[in-house]
């Protein structure tokens, strides 16, 4: 079975998804013997349950490459986080930040091409390797060579859609 994204599933995903069906089996029956008891469920439990299930949820899109995660990164901090909201919407697992960090692995960063001057030599050459998708507003030709310097898999001007973002993530992830 493949993704939509072109990559085969590993092999942690059957694991992962029997971890799931029997967290929600767990969580199922312990709805149904709270109805026939006629009393309260468990809450706590049933949200350590969902929870739980939620964790394998992520472990199985993680390991079947479907979900994917993002990180924006803009200097306007309401900016970022609309997007990655937007994106979560969209179904990414999506974080906003106004300064770099640590990306996980096969995490696709869109970076905002203006806090480029604020990065040393060894954080612009992390950002290389990573191929990011930068949005900026500048639409001049020394911002595309700026961008291109970076290896950026695709160079998108505010304000953007997140249809067209969602569409630069995915070709971006499909090329890992």
């Amino acid at each position: 079975m493949a993704s939509d994204i072109g990559s085969s599933p590993s092999p942690e995903l059957p694991a992962a998804l029997h971890r799931l069906r029997s967290t929600l089996a767990r969580l199922k029956a312990e709805l149904e013997l709270a109805e026939v008891d006629g009393a309260a469920p468990p809450t706590k439990r049933l949200l350590d349950d969902v929870r739980e299930a939620l964790a394998h949820l992520s472990a199985a899109e993680d390991a079947s490459h479907l979900r994917g995660s993002v990180l924006v990164v803009d200097d306007d901090a309401r900016l970022a986080e609309i997007t990655a909201r937007g994106l979560r919407r969209l179904g990414f697992d999506a974080d906003a930040s106004s300064a770099l960090r640590n990306l996980r692995a096969r995490e696709v960063l869109i970076f905002d091409l203006s806090m480029l001057d604020a990065l040393d030599a060894a954080a612009r050459q992390d950002i290389r390797a990573r191929r990011p998708i930068v949005v900026t507003g500048a639409t001049d030709a020394g911002s595309r060579a700026l961008a291109a310097s970076l290896d950026a898999s695709d160079y998108l001007v505010k304000p953007i859609e997140l249809e067209e973002l969602a569409d630069a993530i995915n070709r971006r992830m499909a090329e890992d």
